[in-house]
């Protein structure tokens, strides 16, 4: 800035917001100038005070007008190299920047005077009148400390915004990645269940073939009925529960007949619950699991109950069941239901983990001789459209 009046400042300190989005607000080419103008404001403001304590004779128009000038000219310049050199100041190694940069700095900041010197051709006051060119060259040696100090704070600010958006970029991609992994990994736990669930109602199908001809045409309908369910859901992840609940009273239902006189069981869904979001067939394959490996043990006296309730912020669902309860396997505690390590509750275990990470919770144990309970605790989040496509946390 050339002297109004002996005038010293400091060089301008350029922050920039690390949190500032990839489309930052502030690159706008207003929002950018309007800011380097207010900052040129600042100084001025300073250089008013320090003029007023010397006691000189300049208005404050001329001082401020000076000042917001020069950092007009300076937003407009850094802005327009910002967009025809954004590659170079992104990518250039050092020796290329010390190459070119220092030329265009120094170029840069004659420009900038060359264009202010004509704006302001009474200034520097209280000095011998002198040529236009002169007057250029009495300004640039002048402030050449504070010009180059200008570019070069832009230029590494221009660096910095670089760096936060290749930043961004990559931790964007990788969260990309690691969502489309985790859907994999989901769509292949759900294949898996199909089979198994098919397999087994199959069987009982096959049980009621000989003894309930009706029975067994029943069964098959209902069958239909929930594979239709399954293919209409196609890759959907997370499904209210309102949707999940019908799938497993289809299923409760098919069981009704195959257990009719041996079980008796209860589903109690909190009416504030039946919009939340749950990831898609969570509840039977533990329901399935109660039957094959507790409830079908037993030839009278079984009991099943379905809790599925608000818990705070998060959803809970409990299902109980009679049986033979947890013993012990050669491999350490093994579960009368299974225990997590059979296809059921190890698929449901796993597809927890993926969808909600650390923020869901997911037991079975022994709340009395022979009655085993599941608990299955997630977020607690409404559904805002028919279904989720997506998981929520990733693995």
């Amino acid at each position: 800035m050339p002297a109004i009046a002996d005038k010293t400042s400091d060089p301008p300190a350029l922050e920039w917001d690390g949190a500032a989005r990839r489309r930052s607000v502030l690159m706008h080419p207003v929002v950018f100038v309007a800011a380097f103008t207010s900052l040129g404001m600042l100084f001025a403001a300073q250089e008013w005070l320090n003029i007023a304590h010397a006691g000189y004779a300049i208005s404050a128009t001329e001082v401020f007008e000076s000042w917001g000038a020069q950092y007009f000219l300076w937003g407009v310049i850094c802005r327009v190299l910002w967009s025809l050199f954004r590659p170079f100041i992104q990518n250039a190694n050092a020796g290329r920047v010390l190459a070119i940069g220092i030329p265009v700095s120094l170029a840069a900041c004659l420009l900038e005077e060359t264009i202010w010197v004509a704006l302001f051709p009474k200034i520097p006051v209280n000095h011998t009148p002198m040529p236009f060119w002169d007057r250029v060259a009495f300004n640039f040696k002048g402030d050449l400390a504070e010009s180059m100090a200008i570019f070069w704070g832009a230029f590494f600010f221009f660096r910095g915004i670089g760096y936060y958006q290749q930043l961004r970029e990559k931790e964007t991609v990788a969260a990309q990645l690691e969502a489309q992994l985790a859907n994999a990994k989901i769509a292949a736990l759900r294949m898996q269940l199909n089979p198994h669930f098919l397999f087994n109602t199959m069987n009982s199908v096959s049980s009621l073939m000989r003894s309930d001809i009706e029975g067994a045409d029943s069964l098959l309908e209902q069958l239909s009925s929930l594979l239709r369910m399954t293919l209409e859901r196609r890759d959907i992840q997370l499904i209210p529960l309102h949707d999940e609940v019908e799938f497993t009273e289809t299923y409760l239902a098919m069981q009704d007949r195959r257990y009719a006189g041996r079980v008796t069981r209860s589903l109690t869904v909190d009416p504030k619950v039946h919009d939340a979001l749950v990831p898609a067939m969570i509840l039977q394959p533990i329901v399935e699991n109660a039957y094959v490996h507790g409830l079908s043990k037993l030839d009278h006296g079984g009991h099943l109950t379905i809790e599925v309730s608000k818990d705070g912020h998060r959803l809970k669902a409990l299902i109980t069941n009679t049986g033979v309860g947890l013993r012990a396997g050669p491999e350490g505690p093994v579960s009368g239901n299974g225990s997590g390590h059979g296809v059921g509750l190890a698929n449901v275990r796993n597809r927890l983990r993926l969808h909600y990470g650390e923020s869901c919770a997911f037991s079975i144990r022994e709340i009395e001789p022979k009655r085993v309970q599941v608990s299955i605790q997630i977020p607690f989040e409404l559904s805002t459209s028919t279904a989720e496509n997506l998981t929520r946390y990733g693995a």
